[in-house]
C-alpha cells in the first residue's frame, strides 16, 4: 500500500489521491461502515465518525504521521465460518485500547499491594456484559460518569441509572450497582483531587501559611458561609466561641474534632504530575507529546506552536528546559483558534 502521500501538501493532487485511496481501503475492511476510527493528528485512531467528518479531518488537522502500521483501516477482514473467531480478535484489541491508559493509574494506586491490582485488571478487561464486542466493564463505568459529570447529574440520579441499565442489560452484566462501588472503582483508577478552601472573592488559598485562617486577611470575608441558624452576626461575625459564656461556636464531634462549617469557595484541584507520568507510560501518547522534536517538518513554515516565535522564545530563555522534548508547554496550550480566518467552527487547534 503507497503511503508516501502522507507527509505530502494537504491541496496537493498526491495527498488528494492518497486521502481517497485510504478511505476506500478503510470501508472495505470496516466491520461497522457507519463509523470508523479516524487517523488525523487530533483524534489519533481514539475516536468513530462517518466517512464524510473523517475525510474533512484529514483535510484539517491532518494525517497522524506516527500511524505508518494501518492496524485500524488495512487489515482485510475474512467472512466465514471463522467469522466470529475474528470478531473476537478485534474485540480484545479494542478492549486492550480503551483500558490501558486507565489501568496504568490503577497500578500506581496498587503499588504494594500487586495481587489486588491483578485482581482488578481481570475485573476490568471483562465484558460490560456477556457477548459484548464494544466496552468493557472499565470502559462503560468510564463513559456513564462522563456523562454524569458532563450533565450535572446528581450522585442519586447516577445510582438510580446504573440500577435501571443494569437491568435493561443481559444477565451477567458487570455494571455497578451502586454509587459506592462506582466510586471505589474509579478512586483506584488514580484519580484523586484535592480539595481546598478559597476565599469568595479570589483572594486567597487556605493552604499553607493561610491554611488554619476563618477570614480572608486581604478582605476580612469569613472562611465559612453563614447560614440562617447561624447566631454569630455583625460584630461577632468572625468570633470562634461566645464572649459571654465561652462556649464554642462549633459542634465537637466524638473523636473530638471541631466541626468549623460549611467553605464559601472551594478549588477542586487535580495533581497534574501524576497524569503528565501515565501519559509518558503510554508508547502511542509519548510519541505524541515529542512529535515537535522528533517527527516535526522544521523548514521555516508556521505548521505547528513549535514553530512560532513565543516557543523559540523560552527555548532561548530557558536553554535547559528547552533541551529537553519531554518538557511540556502548558502556557503555550490553546483553544478555539482557527487560523484560516473561516467563520466555521470545524477546525480548533
Amino acid at each position: 500500500m503507497e503511503k508516501s502521500w502522507m507527509p505530502a501538501y494537504r491541496r496537493s493532487k498526491d495527498y488528494e489521491e492518497g486521502v481517497e485511496e485510504f478511505l476506500r481501503i478503510s470501508l472495505a475492511n470496516a466491520i461497522d461502515h457507519g463509523r470508523i476510527r479516524c487517523p488525523c493528528q487530533k483524534c489519533g485512531n481514539t475516536r468513530k465518525f462517518t466517512i464524510r467528518v473523517i475525510r474533512e479531518h484529514m483535510y484539517f488537522n491532518g494525517f497522524d504521521q506516527t500511524y505508518k502500521d494501518w492496524i485500524w483501516h488495512a487489515k482485510p477482514i475474512e467472512i466465514n465460518a471463522s467469522e466470529t473467531v475474528n470478531q473476537e480478535t478485534q474485540t480484545e484489541r479494542d478492549f486492550f485500547g480503551e483500558t490501558v491508559d486507565m489501568c496504568e493509574g490503577a497500578h500506581e494506586h496498587f503499588t504494594e499491594n500487586p495481587e489486588e491490582f491483578k485482581k482488578f485488571l481481570e475485573e476490568g478487561k471483562k465484558p460490560l456484559y456477556p457477548g459484548c464486542y464494544k466496552h468493557t466493564k472499565l470502559s462503560g463505568l468510564i463513559k456513564l460518569y462522563n456523562l454524569k459529570a458532563r450533565h450535572g447529574m446528581t450522585d442519586n440520579c447516577f445510582a438510580d441509572m446504573l440500577i435501571e441499565l443494569g437491568d435493561f442489560l443481559p444477565i451477567g452484566q458487570e455494571l455497578p450497582s451502586s454509587m459506592f462501588k462506582a466510586k471505589k472503582t474509579l478512586n483506584a483508577l488514580g484519580l484523586k483531587y484535592e480539595k481546598i478552601h478559597a476565599c469568595f472573592n479570589d483572594c486567597i488559598l487556605y493552604r499553607k501559611k493561610y491554611h488554619d485562617l476563618t477570614s480572608c486577611p486581604k478582605c476580612g470575608l469569613s472562611r465559612w458561609k453563614v447560614t440562617k441558624k447561624n447566631v454569630y452576626r455583625k460584630k461577632y461575625h468572625d468570633l470562634t466561641s461566645c464572649p459571654k459564656c465561652g462556649l464554642s461556636r462549633w459542634k465537637v464531634a466524638k473523636k473530638n474534632v471541631v466541626k468549623k462549617g460549611v467553605p464559601t469557595n472551594v478549588l477542586w484541584y487535580f495533581p497534574p504530575i501524576p497524569r503528565f507520568k501515565r501519559m509518558f507510560k503510554s508508547l502511542e501518547t509519548s510519541k505524541s507529546l515529542t512529535w515537535h522534536n522528533e517527527a516535526q517538518i522544521k523548514d521555516g513554515r508556521l505548521r505547528h506552536p513549535a514553530d512560532s516565535p513565543s516557543w523559540k522564545m523560552i527555548d532561548y530563555k530557558w536553554p535547559d528546559f528547552g533541551s529537553e522534548p519531554r518538557n511540556l508547554r502548558l502556557a503555550l496550550s490553546s483553544d478555539g483558534i482557527n487560523p484560516h480566518s473561516s467563520l466555521s467552527s470545524r477546525y480548533s487547534c
